[in-house]
C-alpha cells in the first residue's frame, strides 16, 4: 500500500455522485504525482523540488499548486490539538489552521490557470527529464514519468505520466468548478 493524493474542494460532498462514468480514468492522480507533491517539502539538501524546477523552466508561478498542501485537514487538526500541552497552545493552533484555510479560499481559478499554463508550456519541451535535477534521488522515475508529455501512458491512475496527471488535474478542477467549487486543496490518504 502507498500514499495517494486527491484534490479536495469546498463542495466535494455536493459533487460526489455527479461524477461521469469515466471519472476515475479522467480525474485520478497517480501515486507518482502524490510523491511529486509530497516531495515539495522533503528536499533535505537545499535543492529545488521538481515542481520548483518546472516552474522556473516554464516561467509559470507554481505558488497556487504549492499552497494546496497548506490546507489543514480535520484529522490533522484533531491530532495536533490532542498533542498540545495547554489550552493556549490549542488556541494558537486553531488560529493558525483557520488562517491557513482562509488563505486558500477562492483559489480554484488560480490553480486551474496554473495547471493550464503548465500544460501549454510543457508541451513545447521535448527533453524534460534531462532538464530536471533529482538531487541523486530519482524517486519519481524521470525516464518514465516526465517523458511523452502529450501521451496518456497510464490507465487514469496506474502508470500515469506527468502530462496525464496534469490533464486529469485540469479535468477535475473544471468539473468541480462547473458544480460551484471555488476552493481546492490536496488531501492525502
Amino acid at each position: 500500500m502507498g500514499l495517494d493524493v486527491f484534490v479536495d474542494t469546498d463542495n466535494y460532498e455536493q459533487i460526489r455522485g455527479k461524477e461521469p462514468d469515466n471519472y476515475f480514468e479522467q480525474h485520478s492522480l497517480s501515486r507518482t504525482f502524490c510523491n511529486f507533491t509530497d516531495w515539495i517539502n522533503s528536499i533535505e539538501n537545499g535543492g529545488a523540488t521538481e515542481l520548483e524546477q518546472i516552474g522556473r523552466l516554464t516561467g509559470v508561478d507554481i505558488t497556487p499548486i504549492m499552497q494546496m498542501q497548506e490546507y489543514p485537514e480535520e484529522e490533522y487538526i484533531e491530532f495536533q490539538l490532542s498533542t498540545a500541552e495547554s489550552a493556549a497552545e490549542q488556541q494558537a493552533l486553531l488560529t493558525r489552521y483557520e488562517a491557513d484555510k482562509a488563505a486558500l479560499v477562492g483559489n480554484l481559478p488560480a490553480v486551474l490557470t496554473t495547471v493550464q499554463q503548465l500544460l501549454g508550456r510543457l508541451a513545447l519541451i521535448d527533453n524534460l527529464p534531462d532538464l530536471l535535477d533529482a538531487h541523486g534521488n530519482d524517486i519519481l522515475g524521470y525516464d518514465y514519468y516526465f517523458t511523452d508529455f502529450l501521451v496518456d501512458k497510464g490507465q487514469g491512475y496506474i502508470g500515469n505520466n506527468f502530462g496525464q496527471d496534469l490533464r486529469n488535474f485540469e479535468r477535475f478542477l473544471r468539473f468541480a468548478q462547473s458544480h460551484g467549487a471555488t476552493t481546492a486543496w490536496f488531501s492525502y490518504g
